[in-house]
């Protein structure tokens, strides 16, 4: 199905918050010393924070969830940042090679991440983006945003880590991701890696130790060293688009039998490798055959657009090209109101049981798809503005 282009426009929700700032946190303190923390360093770091009035807006309008993942992809994977990330990565190269041997994870990937979340370590002293990380997490679970059970675990993971570092809150982003690879409190305390060998886990201050840890991290989810991470593809037409989807991935050779090959010619190196379809755009744009290595790209971070352009700039570190096929720029999508009345109508036409609250992922993607089959249209998911009007007037 396509993929999640934007979760949804308006970004990930917040819930009323219950009670003032000063409240939550004392009423916090105790699940937080519940679960290890210990009350001198919640005191002295937590008591007297303020609301990070930053936070609200910044959750509204994560790119990740809120850009075409064509502009997404293009704002990120550009030709400065590919000139950097080679450039780094020449200078780094020992390090890259060491980190990738010993833990099994291919040094571009490692040097893509690197490059999308903090351009190769170029905003690590930006005080603007990077902070200590207690207060924007104390705002996030006091605001209840649609991950609040994560963003508590990381709370209390961060304490931790303040206590581990004297008393000193580590230093990161405004959703609490740390170092040079941004990986959050939680995952930095469960798979923090001494990358340098000089006793400490410090992924701020030592690339050595960003590398090892988010190496680490990707071989907990799953990275099976030596997999790439998919193939664009050419699809024929008339292929039976319900087939794709990442519920259950499938050899490349059942996708070949069914006329899918690889752009420009190539060919696929073992037609054995498990594989999902995945069409981030509709059939007209670009369409990928993905390994399960995507999906760990997506333990990282949950979105499509994010996973697709560490992808593409770890190829691109390697010397490849853009993506062969175009993307449909003149796409028009749905708004809120719109993506609200496209559930509701999938709903009354009981093709869909999810919620109606204008998110559109896989579920929603995947009701539409049955909805285009019904018609006997291309089932490719691709919610856009005119999936709101054939739905309109389905259900009048």
């Amino acid at each position: 199905m396509a993929g999640l282009i934007w979760l949804a426009c308006s970004g990930q929700a917040l819930a009323q918050s219950a009670g003032s700032f000063s409240d939550f946190l004392s009423q916090f303190r105790a699940e937080a010393l519940a679960n290890g923390v210990r009350a001198d360093i919640y005191d002295g770091t937590m008591m007297g924070l303020t609301p990070d009035p930053r936070v609200p807006g910044l959750v509204q309008s994560q790119p990740e969830f809120t850009t075409p993942v064509w502009d997404y992809i293009e704002g990120r994977v550009n030709a400065g940042r590919i000139e950097r990330g080679k450039a780094a990565l020449g200078r780094q190269s020992d390090l890259f090679s060491t980190i990738g041997g010993r833990y099994g994870v291919d040094p571009y990937l490692l040097g893509a991440i690197w490059g999308i979340e903090t351009d190769y370590g170029g905003v690590l002293d930006n005080d603007g983006l990077i902070a200590p990380i207690l207060r924007p997490l104390a705002t996030l679970v006091w605001q209840q945003r649609t991950r609040f059970l994560e963003d508590k675990a990381d709370l209390i993971a961060a304490l931790k880590l303040t206590t581990e570092n004297a008393g000193t809150p580590p230093l990161g982003s405004w959703a609490g991701a740390i170092g040079h690879l941004q990986v959050n409190a939680s995952n930095l305390l469960a798979h923090g890696t001494d990358g340098d060998g000089d006793g400490r886990v410090d992924p701020h201050n030592s690339l050595a130790d960003a590398l090892a840890t988010s190496a680490v991290f990707l071989r907990h989810m799953g990275y099976q060293p030596g997999l790439d991470w998919g193939f664009e593809v050419a699809v024929p037409e008339g292929f039976d688009y319900l087939l794709a989807g990442r519920e259950q991935l499938r050899p490349i050779s059942f996708f070949a039998e069914r006329g899918l090959a690889r752009v420009s010619g190539r060919q696929f190196a073992d037609p054995a490798i498990p594989v999902f379809l995945y069409v981030p755009a509709g059939k007209d744009g670009p369409k990928f055959l993905m390994t399960a290595n995507y999906l760990v790209l997506k333990g990282y971070n949950f979105s499509d657009s994010y996973a697709m352009a560490v992808a593409h700039l770890t190829d691109r570190l390697k010397g490849g090209g853009s993506f062969v096929t175009p993307w449909p720029r003149n796409t028009a999508f749905p708004d809120l109101a719109q993506r609200q009345a496209i559930q509701t109508a999938l709903t009354a036409l009981g093709l869909y049981d999810g919620a109606v609250d204008g998110r559109i992922g896989p579920i929603t993607q995947a009701a539409y798809a049955r909805f285009q089959a019904m018609r006997g249209e291309a089932a490719d998911g691709f919610v856009t503005r005119a999936a709101y009007e054939q739905l309109m007037d389905a259900t009048r």
